[in-house]
């Protein structure tokens, strides 16, 4: 069983320089791409990840209150938040 890892990330070009980063580090991982909220819950109902990198900003549904569910149902997924704003209060409601 490979480790599996969901990018979720509406930018299409940063999603495949992550993928291409992390298969090239670490070849066994399987990595899913979703590129809002939506895509993500189908990915993770699917085939539940090990791992999410997670943008703040997505269409839809941010990536905190995504987190929130996802960590609700799903307490064991890590999630990495990723984001290009250096803001506090962006930092405090990742750490919840």
């Amino acid at each position: 069983m490979s480790f599996q890892t969901l990018i979720v990330e509406d930018s299409a070009d940063y999603r495949q320089l992550l993928r291409k980063a992390l298969c090239g580090r670490f070849p066994a991982m399987d990595v899913q791409e979703a590129e809002n909220g939506v895509d993500a819950a189908a990915h993770i109902v699917s085939r539940i990840p090990d791992l999410i990198f997670m943008d703040i900003n997505l269409p839809g549904e941010n990536g905190l209150e995504l987190t929130k569910k996802i960590k609700a149902r799903y307490p064991r997924i890590i999630v990495i938040i990723l984001t290009n704003y250096d803001l506090p209060e962006y930092r405090e409601r990742a750490e919840l």
